[in-house]
């Protein structure tokens, strides 16, 4: 009789400003992973994953201390031994379908009840719950993104995808195609999922890539990047070369304390705000380019 690998479940304990660091780094090591809120007020998240016990070390170390070095953070990494039937059970019940503005719902694959014909539904895994619409900065993006659909851009580009959603609600309400750029292999492959299981894929086309690197001389019309403060200021110069004449931008993954110096970076550019949009302490800001 063939014994299976024991599993575990790692996990940390972490500010909501550390949420996208630390669920990249457990992603670099488990296929599936947890978000939970610990405690509201405190903002104190619970980021775990599991995996088979042994595997995939090396990268769960390394990718744990990048995101401490990124979050100026050290929290303890836990372990605990894992039934896969009662963590799925547990993540199940956490990620109910999410509402947001007037246009989109997101859901599991575990939900059965009938989806809001009113909608754009988008379903994802259970398991891969950051990006799911439950978080800030992914909230604000597709609140944006109905605020931004009626000029209609033709060329649209996701940078930093993570699990697709927005390029997925982007290519449900605009019907257009949009590029979904990754640096993480893992995330480009659960967007082609995302893509097949939502019948988008021949709308979003993930790709895998480094920032603005090898993608020539393009340039699109709305261009969304939920991905941190120090990352976004870093690509402005770039981002403000691929943006369309009188183009829109949607950026997200930034604390309202990081406005400034997000908004300073683009600004520089020639980048204009348009509108800022806030959930809680995240905040989405709405650019828009030069008319030439």
């Amino acid at each position: 009789m063939r014994r299976t690998t024991p599993l575990e479940t790692v996990f940390v304990i972490i500010p909501e400003t550390a949420v996208p660091a630390y669920e990249s780094a457990i992603a670099l090591a488990c296929t599936t992973v947890g978000l939970f809120i610990v405690n509201e007020e405190e903002k104190t998240w619970r980021v775990e994953g599991v995996k088979p016990v042994g595997e995939s070390e090396d990268a769960l170390q390394q990718g744990l201390a990048l995101a401490a070095l990124a979050t100026n953070t050290q929290p303890i990494l836990q372990r605990e031994p894992t039934e896969a039937e009662g963590w799925l059970a547990r993540t199940y019940e956490a990620f109910p379908e999410q509402a947001t503005g007037r246009r989109f719902a997101i859901r599991g694959t575990h939900l059965a009840t009938p989806r809001r014909p009113s909608r754009h539904t988008l379903t994802v895994d259970a398991g891969l719950a950051f990006g799911s619409g439950e978080h800030g900065s992914t909230r604000g993006c597709l609140l944006a993104l109905e605020r931004v659909a009626h000029r209609r851009p033709r060329r649209i580009i996701d940078m930093g995808t993570g699990s697709g959603i927005l390029a997925m609600a982007a290519a449900a309400l605009l019907h257009r195609p949009v590029l979904a750029i990754d640096n993480d292999p893992w995330s480009v492959r659960v967007t082609a999922q995302n893509a097949r299981q939502n019948a988008l894929h021949h709308l979003v086309r993930p790709r895998l890539g480094h920032g603005w690197q090898n993608l020539g001389a393009a340039r699109y019309d709305l261009i969304l990047a939920n991905i941190l403060a120090r990352p976004l200021c870093q690509m402005s110069a770039q981002l403000a070369a691929h943006l369309a004449p009188a183009g829109t931008v949607i950026l997200a993954g930034l604390l309202t304390s990081q406005i400034p110096t997000v908004l300073s970076a683009h600004r520089r550019q020639g980048l204009r705000l348009e509108r800022t949009l806030t959930e809680g302490q995240w905040a989405t800001l709405v650019l828009r380019g030069p008319n030439t």
